[in-house]
């Protein structure tokens, strides 16, 4: 029932993460970098204190109880998250949509779930499971099986995506649903995408530098609530706090740099815009985008497991992705050939999700 609960708290945050750009599409008269940082000031910097205010007691104090470096390092790695989200643009400009959102999605989902469990067979933490416990027991081979199975899904997606470029030559839109300018160098792009991919991977990094600020929230929780035997469900929103201060920094030092090289500061107070209405969908946009990780730490609690849940968070994101672009209609003209492919990527992915829950249920 635990791991059950943990793949639905998972869809649900994939479903917020994959559908988040969609408020975005609502604005008008705005350049991206301007809606971008409005949106991410909700998602960084607003948000994650209010929702660790209603959900962890005396959070705060937790903070201000941690060790200056347990603090920097998972800023730190924030940081190099931010980064790696903003090179995600350079790598599908340079690969194309499909093979770049291929190879960045890719090693997010394989670095951010296994080198933390190899980090802990060298510096083994109670409760934490390790790259030996994956290739020694049956339920971490499956979790492992479950792993290459939506990698493949995601090399089949791209394949699709390929497909349909070549089949389709109309302006592309990325899985945020931003369109995106293609200029094809396969080496540069790939370099470009093997760095975003590893700084992406940086925010499962973040969570577990920061894990005992989460272990903190969770003995508080216990001791207040002694009978109850599993682990409180929002432990990890004390966390998400100076994780998300760190991609703050990067996203706002690039989206100011980028509002002085565009003359693009009077987007904020442009009276010909709604200015109202971008306000709220940026906002929207920004608040949906915090769900993910918000019930990404309920899964995580449910399941105890951070390689599991970082790859069923991944799954369901590319998931809910490719869904959405069946939804509104984008692979609309594509032949029968390309239109099975993506099909047959979707349900690999599917797939991959039931194998990662059932090796957790086995556990």
């Amino acid at each position: 029932m635990q791991a059950i609960l943990g793949v639905i708290f998972h869809f649900i945050g994939g479903f917020a993460s994959g559908s988040f750009y969609i408020p975005y599409k609502k604005v008008k008269g705005w350049a991206w970098e301007s809606y971008w940082i409005v949106g991410g000031i909700f998602s960084w910097l607003i948000v994650p204190p209010l929702a660790a205010y209603l959900t962890v007691p005396n959070f705060t104090a937790i903070i201000a109880g941690s060790s200056g470096s347990i603090l920097w390092l998972t800023y730190f790695f924030g940081i190099l998250w931010g980064i790696g989200g903003l090179t995600y643009g350079l790598g599908v400009r340079y690969l194309g949509v499909s093979l770049g959102s291929s190879i960045i999605l890719g090693l997010c989902m394989v670095l951010g779930s296994i080198l933390p469990s190899i980090y802990f067979d060298f510096f083994p933490q109670a409760g934490k499971d390790t790259f030996t416990m994956f290739i020694t027991t049956d339920w971490g081979r499956m979790v492992l099986l479950g792993l290459l199975v939506c990698v493949l899904g995601i090399i089949i997606c791209g394949k699709a995506g390929m497909m349909k470029e070549k089949e389709i030559k109309t302006d592309v839109t990325d899985p945020h649903g931003m369109e995106v300018k293609t200029e094809f160098k396969f080496g540069l792009g790939l370099f470009v995408g093997i760095v975003s991919g590893v700084l992406s991977a940086c925010f499962n990094f973040g969570i577990e530098a920061g894990k005992p600020m989460a272990d903190a929230a969770n003995a508080v929780w216990k001791a207040t609530n002694p009978a109850e035997t599993g682990n409180f469900l929002f432990q990890n929103n004390v966390t998400y706090i100076i994780v998300l201060w760190g991609g703050l920094t990067t996203n706002f030092i690039w989206c100011m740099a980028l509002n002085a090289r565009n003359k693009t500061f009077g987007d904020y107070t442009k009276a010909s815009t709604p200015l109202l209405k971008n306000y709220i969908f940026s906002a929207l946009a920004g608040t949906t985008w915090f769900l993910q990780f918000f019930f990404y730490g309920m899964g995580e609690s449910k399941m105890g497991n951070g390689a599991s849940s970082w790859i069923l968070h991944m799954a369901f994101i590319i998931l809910i992705a490719n869904v959405w672009g069946l939804i509104l209609k984008e692979w609309k003209g594509v032949s029968k050939k390309t239109f099975t492919t993506v099909i047959v990527g979707i349900l690999s992915i599917i797939i991959s999700v039931l194998i990662v829950g059932y090796g957790n249920s086995i556990k």
